[in-house]
């Protein structure tokens, strides 16, 4: 499908930071992709907790599966927008890069850490992972990402952070969290397939976890009973049964519910909206990728339930407390003695951030492993 004239055209990017010859067979956001695909931070995503810890369960979803289930969605909801899927990609595997170990206990942490040092972000540090963290190349830090993407990644930022970052590149990735405006349309779709893709997948674990059960489920959170009742009214074999098919055919019913609304309620917004481009896109005081205002209902009262029931259950408080413990062990040792950090994280001028991009880089098993060979103590 060719792309809308409101889709961002690889070919009218804003660019690089540095500059480099286009590449003869791949788009400059087909570029990006694949400079995320083969970096250090991506791989590390696969041993990263979303909401249970890696060593748990090998069938919990990580970091990485999460990112990969986000690109999937984020590129078929592109492909019926006629929007750029590369780009789409680009930013749904890169989101959550500067993701900590220990999933938003860990991030939690580091803010509080840092809270005399200017405190942590994730987005943030996703960017900084992108723009100096990575060291692939010869001649820059980072990784040279297109304007656009670096833009998709930096979902979320503070004022003051976001200052820091306009007084650096003025007019740039962080100018419409000061004056307004709105991202590219693949950078917002990005923000919905996240959304969809964690609801559902965080349900899908939590079932098969035990610390969440379907029937309550389906009793408390409208938007699931709708798609059990259809999958059982569809399959009535699945009556009495429970297990994975119910769950998996009731969460392939909702996905797809959530997709086709994403898909109508945008096409909608951009006809009435009508934007002649991808800049004309930027100047909205809304996204024009969005739910309808009934599905906007529905996705809340499902994030309500979850956090009430899932991220607050006390199994996994129990192990956020663990987690916790580790990483603010972790920060003070390496802030107290700069030698137990590795002489790339040593040898910098601010040591406090240092310590921050170390152990913010680190897996959830290797944040384990460092606090018990420093500690002697066994957490986990």
């Amino acid at each position: 499908m060719p792309l809308a004239a409101y889709a961002s055209d690889p070919a009218r990017s804003r660019g690089r930071r540095f500059q480099e010859a286009p590449a003869p067979t791949r788009s400059e956001f087909q570029r990006d992709r694949d400079r995320i695909v083969h970096s250090s931070a991506f791989r590390r995503l696969v041993y990263k907790t979303q909401v249970f810890l890696n060593h748990e369960g090998d069938l919990f979803r990580t970091r990485l599966t999460h990112s990969l289930e986000v690109a999937q969605l984020g590129r078929s909801i592109a492909r019926s927008l006629g929007l750029d899927e590369d780009l789409v990609e680009t930013i749904a595997l890169a989101h959550d890069l500067g993701h900590t170990p220990f999933g938003h206990a860990g991030q939690d942490v580091l803010n509080d850490c840092m809270k005399a040092h200017g405190g942590f972000e994730h987005n943030l540090q996703s960017l900084r992972v992108v723009d100096e963290l990575e060291q692939r190349y010869a001649d820059f830090d980072g990784l040279n990402l297109c304007f656009e993407s670096r833009e998709g990644i930096l979902k979320h930022c503070l004022r003051r952070n976001a200052e820091a970052i306009e007084s650096r590149e003025p007019g740039g990735v962080a100018s419409r969290f000061l004056h307004g405006g709105q991202p590219s349309l693949e950078a917002q779709l990005c923000n919905l397939a996240d959304e969809v893709a964690y609801n559902a997948h965080d349900i899908d674990d939590g079932v098969r976890s035990g610390l969440l059960d379907l029937e309550s489920l389906q009793a408390a959170v409208p938007l699931i009973g709708e798609h059990v009742h259809a999958a059982l009214a569809a399959h009535p074999r699945l009556t009495g049964q429970g297990g994975k098919r119910l769950l998996s055919e009731t969460l392939r019913r909702m996905l797809s519910a959530q997709v086709y609304d994403i898909i109508d309620a945008s096409r909608a917004a951009l006809e009435e909206a009508a934007p002649s481009d991808a800049e004309a896109v930027r100047v909205q005081a809304a996204p024009l990728v969005r739910f309808s205002a009934d599905m906007r209902a529905a996705s809340h009262a499902l994030k309500r339930h979850l956090f009430a029931h899932l991220y607050r259950h006390p199994q996994v408080a129990e192990q956020r407390v663990r987690a916790e413990q580790v990483l603010r062990d972790l920060f003070e040792l390496y802030a107290n003695d700069a030698a137990l950090l590795p002489p790339e994280f040593a040898s910098g001028p601010d040591l406090m951030r240092a310590c921050t991009d170390y152990i913010a880089g680190m897996t959830d098993r290797y944040a384990i492993k460092e606090h018990q060979r420093l500690t002697g103590k066994t957490l986990f």
